[in-house]
């Protein structure tokens, strides 16, 4: 078996690797070569931690794992992030265990990924300002790949620790972009053509009357039951693209709309991978606001994992051990 590191994972797979990669997964999945297996998620009982394990398989490539961990929230004290997971593959001939990868970084790293591929395929071509609400540890990830797939200008962020919003600046001033710590959500939402949300809020945080005509919005927060971070009036007005259709109306950002019967899964345009790969439509207008649902799916970090056991056996890299 081979383990790759946390600090290897980091060397061997970069923002716009992990853009590249994670495309060609949302289109497999549109194709139905590529296929999330259903989620386990699970609070604990022990040290307020939420555990989890996602599963998956893509034929075309082959590969066939599982992520596993979840959310300790007691951790920075320890010197550990509250995020913590692994990934383990599988040898799709035989079933046999062939590689462990630390996940902390790749699931960072995928993540942003996502988002950005949705602002690549869904926002207007001249989009240039981006607008963040959640400035922790994944709003980094989410900059850096945006500035992948846009020529950004402006940064405008809120977030109610002052802390996480300075050490947010560093990072985008460090690409020479402009900065706004913003107050209020609302002047966040005023000024942005493409909206990232990455909190773990349980509450509406952006209301529809704030957002502007042609508007791109990755929702990303939403992952779990109860998680919740626009208004369902937002959600129903938007055009609605997810990553995967029984994630969005059941634990992702779509949930709130669709329990409370102001959306139907037939309002659900289209997949992210089918817009990708053609056989979904994606914006109609400059002035239609897209809203993607990116809930989190099992094959986003198979696919960084394989291409980073990849990487490390073209190169010698990771460690190699008797299992």
């Amino acid at each position: 078996m081979l383990v790759i590191s946390e600090n290897l994972a980091q060397e061997l797979v970069s923002v716009e690797d992990a853009i590249a990669a994670v495309e060609t997964c949302f289109a497999a999945m549109a194709r139905g070569d590529a296929r999330n297996y259903p989620v386990v998620r699970e609070l604990v009982g022990y040290a307020d931690a939420v555990y989890g394990v996602k599963a998956g398989g893509d034929t075309s490539v082959p590969f066939l794992g599982l992520k596993a961990g979840g959310y300790w929230p007691n951790n920075l004290p320890k010197g550990l992030t509250n995020h913590q997971s692994s990934t383990l593959l599988f040898d799709p001939e035989t079933g046999r265990a062939s590689a462990l990868v630390s996940a902390n970084y790749l699931t960072g790293v995928r993540t942003g990924a996502s988002s950005a591929i949705a602002t690549k395929w869904l926002s207007r071509r001249d989009a240039s300002v981006l607008g963040i609400l959640g400035t922790g540890g994944q709003s980094a990830y989410q900059l850096l790949a945006t500035a992948a797939v846009r020529e950004l200008r402006r940064v405008h962020a809120w977030d109610p620790s002052a802390d996480n919003l300075e050490r947010f600046r560093a990072v985008v001033e460090s690409l020479g972009l402009e900065f706004v710590a913003e107050t209020e959500r609302r002047a966040v939402a005023a000024s942005a053509d493409i909206l990232i949300t990455v909190t773990p809020s349980q509450s509406p945080l952006l209301e529809k009357d704030w957002i502007r005509p042609g508007t791109h919005i990755s929702a990303m927060g939403a992952d779990t039951k109860g998680k919740q971070e626009l208004d369902p009036a937002l959600v129903a007005s938007s055009a609605l693209f997810y990553d995967e259709a029984a994630q969005a109306l059941t634990i992702g950002e779509c949930q709130h709309a669709f329990a409370e019967g102001m959306i139907a899964e037939a309002d659900l345009r289209a997949s992210i991978g089918s817009v990708i790969d053609g056989s979904g439509e994606g914006r109609r207008s400059d002035q239609e606001i897209t809203l993607f649902d990116g809930t989190g799916v099992a094959l986003q970090d198979l696919v960084v994992a394989h291409l980073a056991v990849q990487r490390a056996r073209e190169r010698g890299l990771g460690q190699t051990v008797d299992y």
